[in-house]
């Protein structure tokens, strides 16, 4: 059904956000080109992306709204509805998922009693599962608010919810200090975190990220990149070492049974986004 007109931001947020506005334009020659911070602006006012952030994107960069909409529903980090002060991603692509995603997205849907893109009744959690987070190599991983949270399981992304709705200082693996949804869009946008230390905090590459560096430089790899399985792999450690799959489930190669690709746990038929 047709809509009607979007309604305009208070004459005090708009003039704020008129003002950001100009900075950002003012960084690219072609203005359109500050669309997509432009659209983290306003979802730093809203918490999403409304009708009347994307009219007020629009109108100063003279745009029409539909182009305007075609990229905010485009890219998945924009939301198009209120959501919560953390968005929890859960990476169940092909390797976290048989690493042990697919058991954490679902055992956070049962515990926030939500689905996928669901927020919590108090606002503060909204869910969703993410195709890649790209760090495969701490498998399996779980995000909130884009900062990284590294070899998760069921137990610990639990907790790490319960601390969110508890309003526990929470702290990524790596990466910048965890802030609300509104303070993350901001940064997006290109303003600067004024956070003590986040600019300082970084998160560096995994070892097996580092492979391919390490042999560019010549340096002597060990000669099994995968550890052994099996029979044979427990005959070849040594006594005084842990046996293989003693040690953290999502610190080595072998996948958990709990991913929908396993014959013992078929999946049923897909529904919307992949759930």
């Amino acid at each position: 059904m047709p809509q009607l007109p979007a309604p305009a931001y208070p004459a005090e947020v708009r003039a704020r956000l008129e003002a950001d506005a100009k900075g950002v334009i003012a960084r690219y020659p072609d203005s359109r080109s500050a669309l997509l911070p432009l659209l983290h602006l306003v979802q730093s006012e809203e918490g999403y992306v409304s009708r009347t952030g994307m009219a007020l994107c629009a109108e100063l960069l003279d745009l029409t709204t539909a182009e305007v909409t075609a990229v905010a529903t485009f890219y998945s980090m924009y939301r198009r509805r209120p959501g919560g002060d953390y968005q929890v991603g859960v990476c169940t692509n092909t390797l976290c998922a048989v690493m042990g995603g697919d058991a954490i997205f679902d055992q956070l849907k049962q515990h926030l009693g939500v689905g996928n893109n669901e927020t919590t009744e108090d606002g503060k959690v909204t869910l969703e599962h993410i195709e890649c987070n790209a760090a495969c190599d701490f498998a399996p991983v779980v995000m909130v608010n884009w900062e990284f949270f590294d070899n998760q399981t069921p137990e610990s992304a639990t907790q790490l919810v319960d601390d969110l709705i508890a309003g526990r200082t929470v702290e990524p693996t790596r990466g910048a200090p965890l802030c609300s949804y509104k303070e993350t869009a901001r940064i997006l946008a290109g303003f600067p975190d004024q956070r003590p230390g986040a600019v300082e905090a970084t998160g560096g590459a995994g070892p097996a990220s580092l492979v391919g560096l390490r042999l560019a430089k010549g340096e002597e790899l060990h000669p099994k990149v995968v550890a052994p399985r099996g029979e044979a792999a427990r005959a070849e450690a040594p006594k005084d070492r842990p046996q293989p799959g003693a040690e953290h489930l999502s610190s080595h190669d072998a996948p958990q049974q709990t991913s929908a690709s396993d014959p013992e746990h078929p999946a049923g038929p897909a529904a919307e986004e992949g759930e």
